[in-house]
């Protein structure tokens, strides 16, 4: 895969992660499958490290200035 399409799938998902996180931050609840609850302060946790990471990801993979 191209870092170019690498790149534009991690900003995808990460835009999907801070959507994830604004519908938490209004209230959102989710259950598994069973109907357990799950339990959003953990989720919110989850998710926030997650787009840390993909940050990360993200910038290792953008061109240097002037370069792009």
């Amino acid at each position: 895969m191209s870092e170019q399409n690498e790149l534009d799938r991690l900003t995808e998902r990460r835009t999907t992660l801070i959507y994830r996180l604004d519908l938490i931050s209004k209230g959102a609840q989710i259950s598994y499958e069973d109907g357990t609850p799950v339990d959003m302060k953990s989720e919110k946790a989850r998710l926030e490290d997650e787009v840390k990471r993909l940050d990360r990801k993200i910038l290792g993979l953008q061109p240097p200035a002037g370069q792009a």
